[in-house]
């Protein structure tokens, strides 16, 4: 049975994430999506809401699982008795940054095939980056995330900006008021 890890952030889950889980799943016997617990990113959700945003996205697809981990890659790669890496390319961009992380990882752990999947046209120029500038501003997200994943976007960004009021509030109130 072959084991295919795909690592990623996911702050949130894209279709183009799940395009790319469900091609996997056509190729290898068991997919586990790995959810990257602390990436040095600004992440709007946390592990556990990524994880739960991944689950809900691939629970049509039977031999996929969804979990949190720590740590280098190769290491949880190993942890789970996988085979095989899968990373989603984009653009030439990614292909760059791919490329080197590739060479990391094939000098840390030689016994990992990686397997790039190169992102259906239509995704192309979706990342979670744009998806959360998109959801900040307000826009439609109709057919880059789904729905799910629209309305815990939607859910973040109200409960953020009631924050910030409630913040700016507390300072008003607390500062000096004119005579």
């Amino acid at each position: 049975m072959t084991t295919a890890v795909y690592p990623g952030s996911f702050d949130p889950i894209t279709n183009g994430h799940t395009d790319i889980v469900r091609r996997a799943s056509a190729l290898f016997d068991h997919v586990i999506v790995a959810v990257y617990d602390r990436p040095e990113k600004n992440l709007l959700f946390s592990a556990e809401e990524r994880v739960a945003l991944a689950v809900k996205a691939s629970q049509d697809i039977p031999n996929v699982t969804v979990t949190a981990f720590s740590g280098l890659v190769v290491d949880y790669i190993h942890r789970v008795k996988a085979d095989v890496m899968i990373r989603g390319l984009r653009a030439n961009s990614d292909f760059e940054r791919e490329f080197e992380m590739a060479l990391m990882n094939h000098t840390l752990a030689p016994d990992i095939e990686l397997v790039c999947l190169m992102t259906t046209q239509k995704y192309q120029f979706i990342s979670s980056s744009v998806i959360k500038e998109v959801a900040r501003l307000g826009g439609c997200l109709e057919g880059m995330v789904a729905d799910h994943v629209a309305e815990a976007l939607t859910r973040k960004y109200a409960d953020l900006i009631r924050e910030v009021e409630k913040r700016i509030g507390a300072q008003y109130n607390t500062g000096k008021t004119r005579s």
